[in-house]
């Protein structure tokens, strides 16, 4: 899911950033733009780190064996 978003999050930045030239009292929209696209390249590189890491867990599973015929020796 965060790897969508990241994707979403870089092509409107960058359409703020090189498409759209209107203007806005008091905020720049091209540094919008400029922050949406680093947030989004940031989120597809830390969503891609975690799924490397999801893909390398490895699980073991642990079997305890009772054996009920023979009672452990009396000393």
């Amino acid at each position: 899911m965060a790897l969508g978003i990241g994707i979403f999050l870089v092509v409107v930045g960058a359409i703020l950033a090189f498409a759209v030239e209107a203007s806005v009292s008091g905020l720049d929209i091209q540094v919008v733009g400029w922050i949406c696209m680093i947030a989004g390249v940031l989120a597809v590189v830390l969503s891609l780190v975690m799924n490397a890491q999801r893909a390398n867990t490895s699980h073991t599973e642990v079997v305890e064996r009772r054996d009920v015929g023979n009672p452990p020796p009396r000393y």
